[in-house]
């Protein structure tokens, strides 16, 4: 059962209202419906369009058993991403984009074992057992520190089968190194953004946290669609 894409819920969560018609992007020309005042208004039809299109391939990446990378670390958005991202058990990154942790799979694994060994020391106690309080406070911060950087990828084998990214501006170092990988991307494309190195390009307000928690619920939908097919074979 494909996801529904309803075009009043993306009318009432302010999808359409794109940037100042002074910092447009040409090639977002087609994408766009009017101009208000001095904003461009984006054309819902193609945000429509562009959902019915990626959302499908979302369903069909996991459901290969492939995984999603959900990427948004801009501040309004980073609790609403990694919301849904754990909610369908997806890896996500929230905080600042680390170059090359796509890219640079040796120093970005090490890192994760790392991270991974000490959390089991601590969980087993063998942390506590060796070291003094302060030692093994020091080694909690060092925990914390690295699941701030990696805990939402500590779970992602290997490359991603698709990268989502909420605003390619923000996170361009994501989408660089997703398109060095040939993974796809998935993105919500604002009036000011460049929609040249996106794959599937869905038209939208990247600012309004109403209408990204709506994009994150389709995005959501469409992967557990995927889980589910998954599970069937």
């Amino acid at each position: 059962m494909a996801v529904e894409v309803d075009i009043k819920a993306l009318l009432e969560a302010g999808v359409h209202f794109g940037h100042k018609t002074s910092r447009w992007h040409p090639k977002m020309a087609p994408y766009i419906h009017s101009k208000r005042q001095d904003s461009h208004i984006i054309d819902l039809t193609k945000t429509v369009e562009g959902l019915e299109v990626a959302l499908p391939f979302l369903t069909q990446v996991v459901a290969s058993g492939k995984q999603v990378l959900f990427v948004g670390t801009k501040k309004q958005a980073k609790d609403a991403v990694k919301a849904a991202a754990e909610s369908a058990g997806q890896s996500y990154v929230t905080e600042r984009w680390i170059g090359g942790m796509l890219t640079n799979v040796a120093t970005v694994t090490a890192q994760i074992k790392k991270l991974k060994d000490l959390e089991r020391r601590m969980a087993s106690g063998d942390l506590e057992k060796r070291y003094n309080k302060l030692e093994v406070q020091r080694y909690q911060e060092e925990i914390d520190s690295l699941n701030l950087k990696y805990g939402g990828i500590k779970d992602l084998n290997g490359k991603p089968g698709v990268v989502v990214v909420l605003d390619t501006i923000v996170d361009d170092n994501a989408v660089a190194e997703a398109r060095t990988l040939g993974v796809p991307v998935v993105a919500v494309v604002d009036t000011n953004a460049n929609p040249a190195n996106i794959d599937y390009v869905i038209p939208g307000n990247d600012d309004a946290i109403k209408g990204l928690q709506l994009m994150l619920d389709y995005f959501v939908a469409a992967v557990r669609e995927g889980s589910a097919k998954q599970e069937e074979k």
